[in-house]
């Protein structure tokens, strides 16, 4: 049995280092080398890998399966779970399940309507939505009891991360929805994409006003764009991300806009690890993987891809 307390990335966060998460989807493959290929190189460079639940409502490998090889691996997972494609029954089954095979950092989703995914005509189920799933997650790990009453044996230390989707927040505005979350157990944030450091500032500071800051861990979504194209992509396909024009017209100007697209990236990594409130970057970067680590080890170096001046030493992000 693993020792109890913070271990890994919730340790990191802590003891108040800035972190660095990355994100990857399993392959529509059975062979686990295929998934490795994908997540070998983050090793000894993220905190934690994200592990998509079927993202965009698409199928791929079991995202409980693929954790549970990074797991094995040596790489320190954070399991996306989504309310969508299990009741309530088979969402506790797959807590227990997670627990037993040493993951414990969760990402607890609602999850995308299937209509969106390659299968469209796939039943939703949604029988929780992510509050309802957090309450459940946070029933078994300290009150050791499934929401029946029934007890649980064993250990379940889980640390509860939930999502939330960055903005400029308009006078008035109040986060409820990530208040809502916090009351029923999250303990850490992962933001969809902000490319942009001053709504970052101006998010990050109401949610300090409303005491946010000082009971979760909040990491802002960031993205090494392969191009202007991409961005636009993502921008328009995207619920919630945000890309300003700025970014992408630099890219469309660019003679090498992937490498423009990384320094992009380590840029704002710099800039957020300076805002009070944020506590580390969440890298994701759909359809160009291979992207991540090198993004992530340019950033914990100091180094600055595609300067010309390189005579100024840069704050690596360790």
């Amino acid at each position: 049995m693993m020792p109890a307390g913070p271990r890994g990335f919730e340790a990191r966060l802590r003891a108040g280092r800035f972190v660095i998460t990355a994100e990857i989807s399993p392959p529509v493959s059975s062979d686990p080398e295929h998934l490795l290929a994908r997540a070998m190189p983050l090793a000894h460079l993220a905190d934690a890998v994200n592990i998509t639940d079927s993202a965009s409502a698409n199928v791929h490998l079991s995202a409980l399966a693929a954790a549970a090889i990074l797991v094995q691996h040596g790489i320190e997972p954070v399991l996306q779970f989504t309310c969508r494609d299990r009741n309530r029954i088979a969402l506790q089954g797959d807590l227990l399940g997670a627990a037993a095979l040493g993951i414990r950092n969760l990402l607890l989703l609602t999850g995308d309507n299937p209509g969106a995914g390659d299968q469209p005509n796939a039943k939703p189920v949604f029988d929780l939505d992510s509050r309802a799933l957090i309450e459940t997650t946070v029933g078994i790990r300290d009150r050791s009891e499934l929401p029946s009453g029934r007890t649980v044996a064993g250990r379940a230390d889980f640390f509860i991360g939930v999502a939330d989707v960055p903005l400029d927040p308009p006078a008035g505005w109040s986060p409820v929805s990530l208040q809502n979350k916090i009351a029923a157990g999250a303990q850490f944030v992962q933001t969809q994409f902000c490319m942009d450091g001053g709504i970052a500032r101006r998010y990050l500071r109401r949610l300090a006003e409303e005491g946010i800051t000082e009971r979760v861990f909040v990491l802002i979504g960031v993205v090494p764009l392969a191009s202007a194209r991409s961005a636009l992509w993502i921008r328009d396909h995207l619920p919630g991300a945000l890309i300003p024009g700025p970014i992408i017209d630099r890219l469309g100007r660019s003679a090498d806009p992937k490498r423009e697209g990384k320094r992009i990236c380590i840029e704002l990594m710099r800039e957020l690890a300076e805002v009070p409130g944020v506590r580390g970057v969440h890298l994701m970067a759909p359809r160009n993987h291979a992207a991540l680590a090198e993004v992530i080890a340019e950033a914990r170096s100091g180094s600055d891809p595609g300067s010309a001046d390189q005579s100024a030493p840069r704050k690596p992000l360790v």
